[in-house]
């Protein structure tokens, strides 16, 4: 796969406070993971050397973005949108002894990619009428689970864990479906996970979701608040209910085959301020 991915420029602006610059303060900088991006990807922002010292506002191309305390650092996480436009973004920062950390984020491109898939016999097979329901209802359903309640800050403070004590990816994320005359952008991955397999939450939030659906089937969704929450779909069972806390780790539903799904799997979406980005690439993150 070809990525034309141009590196991360990196400066400092220190800030004028009153007319004289803050020069006794402790200077602060920003890390970046991965030092790579393309489009579709997650962003883990750290701030190091900010003892003592508070973030007043994050913002990423112009947008705030919610900051968490993850190993002792003042974090957060970027969603790059999987069309989102190529090109340089600015992430700012503006602590509370008046610093001002910037840095610029050059987004690469993802290769574009379309294989085909066929609708399932239960979901009416590959007629144009059932591709027009399919689409329809894909739409219903992605605008239920577009502004979900978020909460106001992290309810976790731990690693992120994979949803299956076994992982294997049998279908990535960011290539097109071609159903007929649509195409429809896989926005996750998809595990192998024969019928019941328990599945985990990743860490520890509050479950938003816990519903059926015509296409994803039993669905789960878990915020973990601040903008990020994950999706787990096609289950066989749930075995959670809306507003309940759940634990990293606690097994919240088994998997299965409902909805537009041929064969048991799990699908497992990750969402950041409403981006849904590669799963696979955010667990990276945690390793």
């Amino acid at each position: 796969m070809n990525r034309k991915i141009i590196a991360l420029n990196l400066f400092f602006i220190p800030t004028l406070l009153y007319g004289t610059v803050a020069a006794f303060a402790q200077t602060a900088s920003l890390s970046f993971s991965p030092a790579q991006i393309i489009q579709g990807e997650p962003l883990l922002v750290q701030i190091d050397g900010a003892t003592n010292i508070s973030v007043k506002k994050m913002t990423f191309d112009g947008m705030a973005i919610g900051v968490l305390m993850y190993q002792g650092k003042p974090t957060a996480l970027v969603g790059i949108d999987l069309n989102k436009k190529q090109g340089a973004y600015e992430l700012a920062v503006e602590l509370s002894d008046g610093q001002i950390l910037k840095k610029i984020v050059d987004v690469g491109e993802r290769q574009k990619i379309e294989a085909p898939l066929d609708i399932p016999q239960k979901l009416g097979g590959n007629t144009r009428e059932s591709q027009k329901k399919l689409i329809t209802t894909l739409a219903d359903e992605n605008k239920s689970l577009a502004n979900l309640r978020t909460g106001t800050k992290a309810f976790w403070t731990e690693k992120f864990i994979p949803p299956l004590k076994q992982i294997l990816v049998t279908d990535e994320y960011g290539y097109s479906r071609k159903t007929g005359s649509y195409s429809i952008p896989h926005k996750g991955v998809d595990y192998r996970a024969e019928e019941g397999t328990p599945v985990m939450a990743l860490n520890r939030g509050v479950v938003r979701v816990g519903n059926t659906y015509r296409n994803y089937g039993k669905t789960i969704v878990v915020d973990h608040g601040l903008g990020l929450m994950t999706f787990y779909m096609h289950l066989s069972k749930i075995k959670v209910s809306g507003g309940e806390l759940v634990k990293r780790g606690q097994i919240i539903g088994l998997s299965g085959r409902t909805g537009y799904a041929e064969k048991p799997h799990l699908h497992l979406t990750v969402r950041i301020n409403g981006a849904s980005i590669d799963p696979v690439k955010f667990l990276e993150l945690f390793r």
